[in-house]
């Protein structure tokens, strides 16, 4: 599985232990051995608490670093993760520049699923969406805040707090996530 691959790529291209990536990430030792070994598909949730612990993108540990001035990404080349657990799906619709740390993203959630909760990023990190179908209900710090938008709705927030999205719709919801990762604050 490239995934695992490039976690455990990344993980010793820094000089991390399993241990220490276990400790940064919240994910156990015996979960990231599996994973990397390819024994075992994270969540969503998961690869994204994986991805912060090594302080990259979901979509850089999904593909290589691209290094041209114009891409044309089409349709069938998309990288696209399924979370089983939920039938989530994220398709990354830019290409993966960790460097650049911008992300363009629709995530299809299915009726009454929710996406599980995300890990707080870094500081400086920002997350803007669009609802282009359906009802999403968003949760923030652990559903200390939370927003309801729809269809033709967008929201901007400060993503270093927790947060959960929640299809409250009776059909799939597709909304598209900008995550702008530039202006991280140490």
């Amino acid at each position: 599985m490239e995934f695992g691959d490039n976690i455990k790529k990344e993980r010793k291209k820094q000089g991390l232990t399993l241990e220490e990536l276990a400790s940064r990430s919240g994910v156990s030792r015996s979960m990231l051995s599996m994973i990397e070994r390819g024994e075992k598909n994270p969540s969503i949730q998961v690869a994204s608490q994986i991805a912060e612990g090594l302080d990259v993108t979901i979509s850089y540990l999904l593909g290589e670093q691209q290094k041209k001035e114009v891409y044309v990404i089409r349709s069938e080349q998309q990288l696209v993760y399924k979370d089983e657990s939920t039938g989530m799906k994220r398709h990354l619709l830019s290409p993966s520049f960790p460097s650049k740390g911008l992300e363009f993203i629709l995530n299809v959630l299915p009726p009454k699923q929710e996406s599980g909760v995300f890990p707080a990023h870094k500081n400086g990190v920002k997350e803007y969406i669009y609802v282009a179908q359906g009802k999403l209900q968003i949760e923030l710090g652990n559903q200390s805040e939370t927003h309801v938008l729809e269809k033709g709705d967008s929201m901007y927030f400060e993503a270093d707090v927790t947060h959960r999205f929640i299809n409250l719709s009776d059909g799939e919801c597709h909304y598209y996530l900008v995550i702008d990762s530039n202006h991280i604050k140490s």
